[in-house]
């Protein structure tokens, strides 16, 4: 039987399984080195693999567990932050790592039906909807599910990762209180997301804290993207008197209130302050550098990572949601209120 002819890259399980007489479920085992087939179903398949130019990821890299991780899109910073602390942590937990973006229909569950199939042993969810019919076909395949920064609050029966948003959302205030702003207005994220309405508790503490009184009217809930900060941006400096500060609640977010201020010849921080969340790349090269909260997202998914080797493993980790901390870093956006 002749090898695959160049550049028609791996063969695909159905292929292997229509000439081996097993299911692709079994050509995925043997592919990712799972255990439950017997010796003369695994050296058959192993032979038809080999003379089709596979090479199974136990050889590349050792033993290893195949995961995948589930991602909104690759364009985002915050999923490549996410991302790159993830697979810096599965080369130590002996897991192999692939990323999958979720379907543009996930109500059809056969995407997990066809995870499953590949061998996947676990799944790791960046900002997950997965609702309760996606978390029972996981659960009845018996792959374990971790969530980073789910947008909802977890069921008792899954595992999360997420950062300190409230903590974050005082920390922020409080930085533009000490400063001297008094008229702060807010951008919030998705009001359906948890982290959002974390953020958005945090802010408002924040200004009780400091004997203010919010004002509804420079409390404005968007999304967290550069457009929604250009928009809800121009918005509230439209305001009469317009506030003196803005606080955010991403970074791309900032970014959008940084450039409404540039189109209103306002200039930051000697007329605005501007906060993000996040401290993403993009954080440290805005003109000018952008003072945010910090949430570490490499942590975040080196933790999501640990807590699912743990599950695999057969441990109970310590705790269904871990929250790392964030810390508020300052840079040349923020500054002292403005007088006269």
């Amino acid at each position: 039987m002749a090898n695959r002819p160049n550049g028609q890259g791996k063969p695909s399980l159905a292929e292997v399984a229509k000439m081996t007489g097993v299911s692709i479920s079994t050509v995925s085992k043997v592919a990712n080195g799972g255990a439950n087939v017997s010796d003369a179903t695994r050296e058959r398949v192993e032979h038809a693999l080999k003379e089709r130019g596979y090479v199974t990821p136990r050889k590349r890299r050792g033993s290893t567990t195949p995961v995948t991780v589930l991602a909104r899109d690759m364009y985002s910073p915050y999923t490549l932050d996410v991302l790159r602390g993830a697979i810096d942590a599965a080369e130590t937990s002996q897991l192999d790592v692939t990323v999958a973006v979720y379907p543009d229909d996930a109500r059809d569950l056969r995407w997990i039906d066809e995870l499953h199939a590949a061998g996947r042993r676990g799944v790791i969810a960046i900002t997950s909807t997965l609702d309760d019919a996606e978390r029972a076909r996981f659960a009845a395949h018996r792959i374990p599910l971790v969530v980073i920064d789910p947008l909802s609050n977890p069921e008792e029966d899954t595992y999360s990762i997420g950062a300190t948003n409230w903590a974050g959302g005082v920390s922020a205030t409080e930085h533009l209180t000490e400063l001297g702003h008094r008229r702060i207005a807010i951008l919030s994220g998705y009001p359906e997301a948890m982290a959002s309405r974390a953020r958005l508790s945090g802010f408002l503490a924040g200004l009780a804290a400091a004997g203010v009184e919010p004002d509804p009217e420079l409390e404005l809930p968007g999304d967290f993207t550069f457009d929604s900060g250009l928009e809800l941006g121009e918005k509230v400096l439209a305001r009469d008197p317009r506030p003196t500060a803005v606080v955010t609640a991403s970074d791309s977010q900032a970014l959008g209130v940084l450039e409404a201020a540039r189109r209103a010849g306002l200039r930051v921080p000697a007329d605005l302050s501007v906060i993000g969340f996040d401290d993403l790349i993009m954080a440290q090269m805005s003109s000018p550098p952008l003072t945010t909260v910090r949430q570490p997202l490499d942590l975040m998914g080196a933790a999501a990572v640990e807590t699912l080797a743990a599950l695999l493993a057969g441990s109970t980790p310590r705790s269904h949601h871990t929250e790392l901390a964030t810390r508020l870093v300052v840079r040349s956006s923020t500054g002292p209120v403005a007088m006269g």
